[in-house]
C-alpha cells in the first residue's frame, strides 16, 4: 500500500463512525469507519450500526446490506480501551 493509499484510508477523528450508502438498487452498504484502530467497536460505532440496522430494517426500499470495512482490517473485536474505562 502507497503512502497516498493509506493515507486516505484513515478516517479524521471528527468523521462518522459508520458510513451509510444506500444505492437505486436497493443496496445498502454501512462501512465501518475507524480504521486507525482496526475497526474497533466503539459504543458509538455499535450505536451507529444497531441504528442504521434498525432503519434499514424498517426501509421498504432496502433489499440487501453489506457491512464492510475502511482500511486493512475488517473488525479487531471490541474496542478494549473503552472497556478499560
Amino acid at each position: 500500500m502507497t503512502e497516498s493509499s493509506t493515507a486516505a484510508t484513515v478516517a479524521a477523528p471528527n468523521e462518522p463512525v459508520l458510513l451509510p450508502d444506500l444505492s437505486d438498487r436497493g443496496i445498502l452498504t454501512l462501512t465501518l469507519n475507524r480504521p486507525r484502530v482496526f475497526n474497533a467497536l466503539s459504543e458509538d460505532l455499535l450505536d451507529a450500526l444497531t441504528s442504521a440496522l434498525e432503519s434499514a430494517a424498517k426501509d421498504g426500499t432496502v433489499r440487501v446490506v453489506v457491512i464492510r470495512a475502511a482500511g486493512r482490517a475488517f473488525c479487531a473485536g471490541h474496542d478494549l480501551r473503552e472497556m478499560r474505562a
